[in-house]
C-alpha cells in the first residue's frame, strides 16, 4: 500500500506547484498589465487604399 500513497503525494505535491506556477504567472501579467486610462486610441491604417 505504501506504493499507491507515495503516488497520490507526488500527484498532490505536482497539482501544488502547478498551482502555484499559475498564480505566479497570473501575478506577473497583472503587474505587466497597461491600465485602459493609459493606453492610445488606435488609428485605422489607410495606407494601403494609396496604393490602389
Amino acid at each position: 500500500m505504501q506504493d499507491g500513497t507515495s503516488e497520490s503525494r507526488g500527484e498532490e505535491s505536482e497539482a501544488a506547484e502547478r498551482e502555484a506556477a499559475k498564480r505566479r504567472l497570473l501575478a506577473q501579467a497583472e503587474a505587466d498589465r497597461v491600465p485602459v486610462e493609459e493606453t492610445t486610441r488606435a488609428v485605422p491604417d489607410r495606407r494601403w487604399r494609396r496604393d490602389r
